[in-house]
C-alpha cells in the first residue's frame, strides 16, 4: 500500500494486486490489533534495532524515517500516541484505522485495486514488463513485489513473491521465524505455564558466547517461553546446523549476590522452623518455587535452620542464573516476522530495484532484513515501500 501510494503521488498510474478480500489483513493483527506502526526513534536508533542487514536500509531510512511515518499518518487523519519504549500507536488503539486511512488514500489517488493473485512476473529482455495473475495479465513499466514473508500465512504471507523472485534468478536466503517464541528441552517451563515474570534480566547464549542481554518481561508456556524479552532474543538465533542456545534468567537483577544473600538470611530467619519449600513465598511467585527448589538441590522438606552456607550459595546461583536449554523455535507460521528472504546484495539499496531483473523492485518483509519488536519492522515496510514506489515512478517519468 505504501509503495502504491508513493508511486501514485508522483503521477504514476498504479495497479495494486491483492488476493485477500480486504487490504491490510496482516497490518490489522499487528500490535495485538492495536498496530505499533513505528518507533519514535532517530535513524541511528532505528539502525541499532535492525538485527539483520541494517546497513542495506540506510538509504531507505534517509528517504523516509520514523518522523516521516508519523507525519504521513497524522496527515491521513490518524492521531498518534507514543507509549513505553517509544512505541507509536494510533490514539484509537485500532489497527483498522491505520489500514482504512491507507485505503482512503489509495482511492483518492485513483490507484486501481484488482482482486487477483499474482502467479508470475513477466519479463522481456531481462526486464520486468508485467504480472500474470489467476484472472489475467497486467502489463507494466515497473513491478514492485511486496508480498511479505512466510509468517502468518493466513494473512496472505505464503512466500509466493519469494518463489516468483527465485524463478527470475534471485537468491532467497534460508527462511526462519524471528520474533518467535522458543521451545525448551525438558518440561520445567511447562510446569510454570501461565507465569509471567516482570523486571527480570534475560541473557541468551550461543555456547559460551552471550548474544543478547536485556531487561523486561517474559512468559512461561506449555512449550517453553514467550513474551517481549524472548521474542527479541530469538532475533539473534540462527537455527542452522547443531546450534546449542540457552537462556539465563536473572530473577533478581536489582540485587547483587551479597545483597541477595542478606535478603535470604532475613527470610530464612523468619521461616527458620519451616520446611525449605515453604520459605520462599516472600521472594518468588508460587509457580516458580517447586522448580527452583528442585534445581537448588536442597531437599524440599529440610528445615530452614539446617540449610548450610554452601546450599545457600547454590540457591543464589540458581536465582541469578535460572537456565533454560532451548530445543528450537516455534513454527515459522507463529513468528511475528520472517528472517531471511531476497539476498540484499542483489537489490540496490538506493532504489530497491533488483540488480538481476530491471524494472523489478522489492519492499518489506520479502527482503532479508528484520528487526526487534517495537515498531521497527513496520518502519522497514514503510521506508522500503516508499523508496520502491518513488524509484519506480521516477524511472517511468
Amino acid at each position: 500500500m505504501m509503495a502504491a501510494i508513493s508511486a501514485a503521488e508522483r503521477g504514476s498510474a498504479v495497479t495494486l494486486l491483492e488476493p485477500n478480500e480486504r487490504l491490510g489483513k496482516k497490518l490489522n493483527i499487528t500490535g495485538k490489533g492495536r498496530c505499533n506502526l513505528t518507533n519514535q526513534a532517530d535513524n541511528e536508533t532505528l539502525m541499532a534495532n535492525i538485527t539483520r542487514n541494517g546497513k542495506f536500509l540506510y538509504s531507505a531510512f534517509a528517504a523516509f524515517d520514523a518522523k516521516d511515518t508519523m507525519a504521513f499518518f497524522e496527515a491521513l487523519g490518524v492521531p498518534l500516541k507514543v507509549e513505553r519504549g517509544n512505541r507509536v500507536f494510533p490514539c484509537s488503539d485500532r489497527a483498522f484505522d491505520v489500514s482504512a486511512a491507507l485505503e482512503r488514500r489509495l482511492k483518492a489517488l485513483k490507484v486501481h485495486l484488482v482482486r487477483d493473485r499474482a502467479l508470475e512476473i513477466e519479463t522481456t529482455e531481462g526486464a520486468a514488463c508485467g504480472v500474470r495473475g489467476e484472472q489475467g495479465c497486467y502489463p507494466a513499466q515497473a513491478v514492485i513485489l511486496a508480498t511479505g514473508g512466510v509468517s502468518y500465512p493466513a494473512t496472505g504471507s505464503t512466500g509466493e513473491g519469494l518463489r516468483m523472485a527465485e524463478a527470475l534468478g534471485h537468491t532467497v536466503t534460508p527462511l526462519q521465524g524471528s520474533l518467535v517464541p522458543l521451545r525448551e528441552q525438558g518440561n520445567d517451563c511447562a510446569r510454570m505455564q501461565g507465569l509471567s515474570l516482570r523486571n527480570v534480566e534475560l541473557s541468551a547464549f550461543d555456547g559460551k558466547k552471550r548474544i543478547f542481554r536485556e531487561f523486561g518481561e517474559l512468559l512461561f508456556t506449555h512449550f517453553g517461553v514467550s513474551g517481549p524479552l524472548v521474542l527479541s532474543a530469538s532475533a539473534h538465533m540462527r537455527w542452522t546446523g547443531k546450534k546449542a542456545y540457552r537462556l539465563d534468567i536473572d530473577l533478581k537483577p536489582a540485587l547483587d549476590e551479597p545483597v541477595l544473600d542478606k535478603r535470604l538470611l532475613g527470610d530464612f530467619e523468619k521461616y527458620r522452623n519451616s520446611d525449605f519449600c515453604n520459605a520462599l513465598s516472600d521472594l518468588l511467585p508460587q509457580k516458580l518455587i517447586p522448580v527452583l527448589v528442585e534445581r537448588s538441590g536442597i531437599p524440599a522438606h529440610q528445615k530452614v535452620h539446617d540449610i548450610t552456607r554452601e546450599q545457600r550459595r547454590e540457591l543464589i546461583a540458581q536465582l541469578k542464573h535460572f537456565s533454560i536449554v532451548l530445543a528450537g523455535p516455534r513454527p515459522i507460521t507463529e513468528a511475528i516476522v520472517t528472517s531471511g528472504g531476497i539476498r540484499v546484495n542483489e537489490v540496490s539499496p538506493s532504489t530497491m530495484e533488483s540488480k538481476v531483473v530491471k524494472h523489478l523492485y522489492f519492499a518489506g518483509e520479502m527482503l532479508d532484513a528484520d528487526a526487534y519488536t517495537g515498531g521497527f519492522n513496520l518502519q522497514i515496510a514503510w521506508s522500503t515501500g516508499h523508496l520502491a514506489g518513488i524509484s519506480a515512478a521516477e524511472e517511468n517519468e
